[in-house]
């Protein structure tokens, strides 16, 4: 019983070896593929529930188990099956196996799912061992495996197929289990901390609550054109409105009809959240109680590596002024300079490629991303950015250029931005206006103005703080996952090339 292939291609003699099996296995039983096996453990129960036996122990005691063939030795009379919770040994014998169940074993191959009903015992050299009595096959695998030592080597196989990159990878496996853990974590904390959660379209007649390209559809029945969900800002914010909850938030898929990179996926997760009668400062507070209490979640204490660097979630981060920190890097004073054509004019001095209409604002943040950014390795909350960039934040009190605004960075990426938010109506239609223009100049004239948005707003919404965190990014930090696509199950990927 061993494989034949690896996962560069499939040989035509494996498969047809396999389906020849199936021929002969649909003949011996009654059904190859059983609807019912009912296990009375998993594997980790069993070996929690024994672990305290003895080497050369039978227990006498018979068990119920069930996995996928991972490993046979001695033409099946030793097979290791492994389950979600981990691996067991199979020991088919004829002083302890019935022929009708070792007949069976010529026709099972690694991949093959199995269950197996048995007697307990410890080996002399101390593995835990079910000596079968019964085997049933479960299901016929037409494929052949991974080579198990190495798995796909090949990093576009293992997104593409992901099922072998679980199966054979544990260091992915674990990742995706921790990622689980993570996503509940925060809705656990969020709910402890008085927030509900509410679920929000994703698809949107007039999309907004971000500066992206979004994708489009149409809508047949109601024949409209339609977007998929860049943010749920707009419709959180309208909950608020609503006096439905003083805390709301959701953990939400967004689509962003962007670029592909170790850091971007064009659908992502986010976790955004309102905060009635609260700032940003709040939020800061926030963000630093959550990120140490999922570091907390994952490694049990609040230090942990990336790569080769030490990282630390025990908060309070540093802050850091996004003006100052730009001063210290170049020498460049944006505060002191006035007007937009005087800092384009510094920048180009400075050697940054700005283009001839940006604003003061765009140029201190683009300063800031090429020479701020990538220093920014610790975790820390950049504040002071320029209301040019933020149309929904409030006004720094005194600096009317920069508004109440963060941005946390970890390794030298944003993992989430906030606000103090602004609920003045005319001010909020005043700057949403100017953005659409801004959007229609650049020739993205499907952009439209949120109506509904500012009917609402009209309404009334109280001073709010509120936060968008990238959870897949992360994720990539608490999982040391190299890229994005490491920590989402199914990434996008390029059209398949025969």
């Amino acid at each position: 019983m061993t494989d034949q292939t690896s996962e560069s291609g499939l040989s035509s003699d494996v498969t047809e070896v396999r389906a020849q099996k199936l021929a002969r296995l649909r003949k011996t039983l009654t059904e190859v593929y059983p609807a019912h096996f009912h296990r009375t453990l998993t594997n980790a129960e069993l070996s929690d529930k024994y672990a305290g036996i003895e080497p050369d122990t039978l227990t006498g005691d018979i068990v119920t188990v069930a996995g996928r063939v991972y490993s046979s030795r001695n033409s099946g009379m030793f097979m290791d099956i492994h389950d979600a919770s981990g691996k067991l040994q199979i020991f088919s014998h004829k002083d302890t196996t019935p022929q009708d169940a070792r007949d069976l074993l010529p026709l099972i191959d690694l991949g093959d799912i199995i269950g197996v009903t048995g007697e307990v015992r410890r080996t002399k050299r101390g593995e835990l061992t079910v000596n079968a009595h019964e085997i049933t096959m479960l299901t016929k695998s037409l494929l052949p495996m991974p080579e198990k030592w190495h798995g796909l080597s090949d990093i576009e196989q293992r997104y593409r197929k992901r099922h072998l990159d679980i199966m054979t990878n544990e260091e992915s496996k674990l990742r995706f289990q921790q990622r689980s853990k993570i996503v509940s974590g925060i809705r656990r904390f969020m709910e402890d901390d008085g927030f509900m959660e509410i679920e929000t379209p994703m698809l949107h007649a007039v999309y907004g609550g971000a500066a992206a390209e979004p994708f489009k559809t149409h809508h047949n029945t109601l024949k409209l054109d339609m977007y998929l969900r860049i943010a749920p800002e707009l419709y959180l914010k309208r909950a608020l409105v609503s006096g439905l909850t003083d805390k709301v938030f959701e953990v939400n898929r967004n689509f962003r009809n962007e670029g592909v990179s170790t850091r971007h996926n064009p659908e992502f997760t986010m976790l955004e959240c309102y905060w009635a009668y609260a700032d940003y400062e709040d939020i800061m507070d926030l963000v630093e109680r959550l990120f140490e209490k999922l570091a907390m979640t994952v490694h049990g204490k609040t230090e942990f590596s990336y790569g080769e660097t030490e990282l630390s979630f025990k908060g309070p981060f540093p802050r850091v002024s996004m003006p100052d920190a730009v001063k210290d890097a170049t020498g460049i004073d944006f505060r002191a300079i006035d007007n937009d054509a005087d800092a384009r004019a510094a920048s180009k001095a400075a050697g940054f490629e700005v283009e001839d209409d940006w604003t003061w604002g765009e140029c201190l943040a683009f300063v800031f991303e090429e020479k701020v950014e990538a220093t920014l390795i610790h975790p820390c909350h950049v504040l002071d950015f320029p209301k040019d960039i933020s149309p929904f934040a409030k006004e720094v009190p005194g600096e009317p250029r920069l508004v109440e605004r963060f941005e946390t960075y970890c390794n030298a990426w944003e993992l989430g931005n906030a606000f103090s938010e602004l609920n003045d109506p005319e001010e909020q239609r005043k700057r949403m206006i100017e953005q659409l223009e801004q959007a229609h100049a650049r020739g993205e004239m499907e952009k439209q103005l949120d109506d509904e948005f500012l009917d609402a707003i009209d309404q009334g919404m109280p001073p709010a703080g509120g936060l968008g965190i990238g959870v897949d990014r992360l994720i990539m930090l608490l999982t040391d996952a190299p890229s994005i696509r490491d920590v989402i199950l199914f990434p996008a990927r390029k059209a398949r090339v025969e």
